[in-house]
């Protein structure tokens, strides 16, 4: 499947269910209000928002219509905020114009050479790129048995999970600078439909058929083996990747 079009019937899950991201980013990033930020690859526009909030123009690139259609229904209150259709390879920002590039759980879907080269383009003399994911743990049990219920079901998970991404590629992604890795404590509290929607956001999950039902009827046990005060807590470590690149 195009990568582009993966998370076109998954919008209303991914909204309501996908963690956010924690505020310790801006201050991380010494984040500016005066700061012109370009969201790459900003999906339905969770990483958008937080630099909106923080009062910098962000300027939101996704090339998914039915992703950019509801950022552009959630964020239009906000001044600074500015819907793009275009790809990590091919933004259509202008030259030299942003002070920070941000890719909110996003980047490996990217070509990393050709995102380079855009990323690059666009930036201002020293504009910092930080890339960012949610990584969900896998230390309790209930951690551990969620994953496994994924592998179980899921379709091409072990191709296109981001911890497929290695510092190494990071490292290269950056060269000739060096990068920062920081870390934010981040999780969701879900009763058992939160829990249902938060899998279903996912492009690789099924939604409909046998295997379907079987799913739910899995994770109906897991959520009933777990469930404390009728709520599961989904625990993340929030990694963001920053630096400067270098033409």
């Amino acid at each position: 499947m195009d990568s582009t079009q993966r998370f076109s019937d998954r919008v209303e899950d991914y909204v309501r269910y996908r963690p956010h991201y924690p505020a310790a980013i801006l201050s991380a990033l010494h984040v500016s209000p005066d700061w012109i930020v370009a969201d790459i690859g900003s999906g339905t526009g969770i990483s958008t928002e937080l630099f909106l909030r923080a009062g910098c123009p962000v300027h939101a690139v996704e090339p998914n219509e039915d992703m950019r259609a509801k950022a552009e229904e959630l964020l239009a209150s906000y001044p600074g905020f500015v819907s793009v259709n275009g790809t990590a390879e091919a933004t259509g920002l202008a030259t030299g114009s942003f002070d920070l590039i941000v890719a909110g759980q996003a980047f490996h879907w990217f070509d990393p050479v050709r995102t380079r080269e855009e990323m690059v383009r666009i930036s201002r003399p020293g504009a910092v790129v930080a890339l960012i994911w949610n990584e969900r743990l896998m230390e309790l049990p209930f951690e551990k048995e969620y994953e496994e219920l994924i592998l179980k079901y899921a379709g091409d998970y072990r191709l296109i999970n981001h911890k497929n991404i290695t510092d190494q590629q990071i490292g290269r992604f950056f060269h000739p600078a060096d990068f920062v890795l920081q870390q934010f404590e981040n999780g969701q509290d879900f009763d058992f439909d939160g829990l249902k929607g938060r899998l279903l956001s996912s492009s690789y999950i099924p939604k409909e058929g046998e295997k379907f039902g079987a799913m739910i009827g899995a994770l109906e046990k897991l959520f009933g083996n777990y469930a404390v005060n009728g709520k599961v807590r989904v625990r993340y470590d929030t990694k963001m990747y920053s630096g400067v690149l270098k033409p």
